[in-house]
């Protein structure tokens, strides 16, 4: 009886030091997306591997979502990711895959010391708001006196032909870390019993259903990348702006504020799939635009203008509409749209 008490309690005690070791070390999250649902996989074996020298994992079934976006939530995992050590199934591919992923230590210590800014609504911070600050690891933005996120997300993007894609979230700020390429496992006897016995069709019975024979050139063009500066414009002479949002083909994601979105720099960004962005004229004239853009159309626009760009959002006098200019060339979108909003700006005009 003592031996089994003792047992126990070593087991007890292991546990409280388990878990104090994971207070200690900074959390995150992981997803796993695929392009649409008839191009999922399915993790066979997998480790995510962190500096802090414990590993972390995928969720557990198959993909979801959209391209670098799963929808879907997971408990959360430790440490700081530096690579992966992924075996997965393509069911519409009928082929196991085998991903070896190093990450750019150098690349992910920078980046776990950003925090990137996630809302320009009132805030308490008397200082400018910054694209990012150095604030480490544990800011997350709960409300209007902490505007920065760190680190949350680690995701990953599985395209045709064992194309890996592995993004960074900060919140509603989405970076690209890498590309990989996942070899394809011959020799799968193994795998394949190990899969199927779960499962209630038969290996042939599922590649008659799914097989799709896709290229992942779609998705390795929307890595393609142009330098430009969005610009928003008016003769408005009380034009303030105060938030703009990016959602790119690539799936980064990219959000500017006050004053730095009054001169937006020029940097390499992949083509627009949408945007947003918030301006006021005046009390009670605060205004959302958005615009929607089609791949093929934007991106031979941009070859066309090449790099150094300026992307022109000009806004009517009173409001009514925009037009988009790429180097002073109409720029058509798929569709534009303008809406009244109310959301409080420490700047605002509502504040006089």
């Amino acid at each position: 009886m003592k031996i089994q008490n003792s047992i126990l309690f070593l087991l007890l005690t292991l546990q409280i030091i388990s878990c104090q070791e994971k207070d200690k070390t900074p959390e995150f999250h992981i997803e796993i997306s695929h392009p649409n649902n008839d191009l999922n996989i399915t993790p066979v074996q997998d480790k995510i591997f962190t500096l802090e020298g414990q590993d972390a994992h995928l969720p557990y079934g198959s993909t979801s979502g959209e391209w670098g976006y799963s929808a879907s939530g997971w408990t959360e995992q430790f440490g700081t990711p530096i690579g992966a050590d992924i075996i997965y199934f393509s069911r519409y591919e009928d082929t196991f895959y085998h991903l070896k992923a190093n990450f750019s230590e150098d690349q992910i210590k920078d980046y776990m010391e950003r925090a990137y800014a996630q809302t320009g609504s009132t805030t308490d911070d008397k200082e400018p708001l910054q694209e990012f600050k150095k604030l480490g690891r544990y800011e997350k933005f709960s409300s209007a006196t902490n505007p920065y996120n760190s680190f949350s997300d680690l995701v990953f993007g599985f395209a045709p032909k064992g194309m890996v894609v592995v993004w960074l979230n900060f919140g509603k700020v989405r970076i690209e870390l890498d590309r990989f390429q996942a070899e394809v496992i011959k020799d799968d006897q193994e795998l394949e019993e190990k899969f199927f016995s779960k499962l209630s069709v038969t290996r042939e019975e599922m590649r008659k259903i799914r097989f799709l024979d896709i290229s992942p050139q779609l998705w390795e063009n929307y890595r393609t990348k142009y330098m430009y500066k969005p610009v928003i414009m008016s003769t408005n002479k009380n034009l303030r702006l105060f938030e703009m949002n990016f959602r790119y083909y690539n799936a980064e994601q990219e959000s500017m504020f006050r004053p730095w979105i009054n001169n937006i720099a020029a940097k390499s960004r992949a083509i627009p799939k949408e945007l947003s962005f918030i301006w006021e004229t005046g009390k009670d004239q605060q205004f959302v635009g958005r615009a929607y853009f089609s791949w093929e159309k934007t991106n031979e626009a941009f070859k066309k203008a090449g790099n150094n760009s300026r992307l022109e959002f000009r806004i009517a006098p009173d409001n009514s509409n925009f037009e988009i200019f790429l180097n002073n060339e109409p720029l058509k979108a798929d569709s534009t749209r303008i809406f009244k909003t109310e959301v409080e700006y420490r700047d605002s005009y509502n504040d006089y």
